[in-house]
């Protein structure tokens, strides 16, 4: 009997799509996944099935500069809208570049992109206290007339500037997982989650769905679909070759293998900040506490070598 393939949850961030410096052009995002599919066909090419996450913050940053540029002439879309608008986008450049990919090896799979809802407890605190960045930067007195007329909530982020905040609630499931599940078992490759996934909370009174104004962290999302999907590996791509203690400074030392036990104490420690590698690290954790056999942290480039082992930090579901 033939054993069935591996499931790989593969996310990836924002540096899949537009690289620093670049201005987002189709033409710069069409190169950029171009060259990731490359390096996910070598997953392709080892036999996993495949789901694939990424983020959309750049892209869902521009549709609401449009949105608040134009507002006096066309209607706004609210945030749920537009994280739709970008996972639909995005996953059809990746889409076509995989496509293509498989067509040039003569690989019979096919690449489908779920516009995936996710739920969240309309209960969470993080409704009560926004912290997440989006749109564009502004003063303090736009930003304070935009908080009067239209109802945000703002904050100094620093060097950043003023900007909107929404809430980051974490994911509880994620609505199509059923769909995509059976859809990568058979051989097939999904983009889904695209910048999280579209946060949903229940309606108490009808039980309807309503999309919430809010970002879930991608990560987070990546490490829940792993576990709705079967899933024996969540890889994170991110812009390192691996996980690093003391990053930055002299002294600093990338982590090689990593138990859960060990994982716990670094996080405890406070090793890995909450705005760069805490969420990636937070998300393979939770992956190996729901019963997750292998998480991964590395870089696009280093994909091949951190899969045999010669670099990246490796996570294992053991005490």
């Amino acid at each position: 009997m033939t054993q069935p393939a591996t499931t790989a949850v593969v996310a990836m961030g924002g540096h899949a799509f537009m690289q620093p410096g670049q201005q987002g052009t189709h033409a710069e995002q069409t190169e950029n996944v171009r060259r990731i599919a490359l390096e996910l066909m070598k997953l392709v090419e080892r036999g996993y099935n495949l789901v694939l996450t990424h983020g959309n913050g750049p892209q869902v940053g521009r549709l609401l500069e449009k949105v608040e540029l134009t507002r006096d002439s066309i209607p706004p879309q609210p945030l749920d809208a537009l994280v739709a608008q970008t996972e639909g986008s995005l996953g059809y450049l990746l889409q076509r570049a995989l496509l293509n990919e498989l067509r040039a090896r003569q690989i019979r799979r096919y690449v489908v992109t779920v516009v995936s809802q996710v739920l969240v407890d309309r209960d969470d605190p993080a409704f009560g206290d926004p912290t997440k960045p989006v749109g564009p930067s502004m003063d303090e007195a736009v930003a304070r007339r935009r908080e009067a007329e239209w109802g945000w909530t703002i904050k100094d982020t620093g060097k950043r500037g003023w900007r909107r905040v929404v809430p980051s609630p974490r994911p509880i499931k994620v609505i199509q997982r059923h769909m995509i599940r059976e859809t990568a078992h058979a051989g097939h490759i999904v983009i889904a989650g695209g910048g999280g996934g579209i946060p949903m909370t229940k309606e108490p009174a009808s039980n309807d769905y309503v999309g919430v104004e809010a970002v879930i962290d991608k990560d987070l999302t990546s490490s829940v679909l792993a576990t709705d999907v079967n899933a024996e590996l969540l890889i994170i791509l991110t812009a390192v070759d691996g996980v690093y203690l003391h990053w930055g400074e002299p002294h600093q030392m990338r982590l090689g293998a990593v138990t859960m036990a060990e994982c716990r104490r670094y996080i405890e420690a406070g090793h890995f900040p909450k705005g760069s590698m805490g969420p990636k690290v937070e998300a393979i954790y939770g992956f190996l506490q729901r019963g997750g056999r292998r998480g991964l942290i590395t870089d696009a480039e280093s994909l091949v070598d951190a899969l045999e082992g010669r670099t990246g930090t490796h996570f294992v579901g053991k005490i």
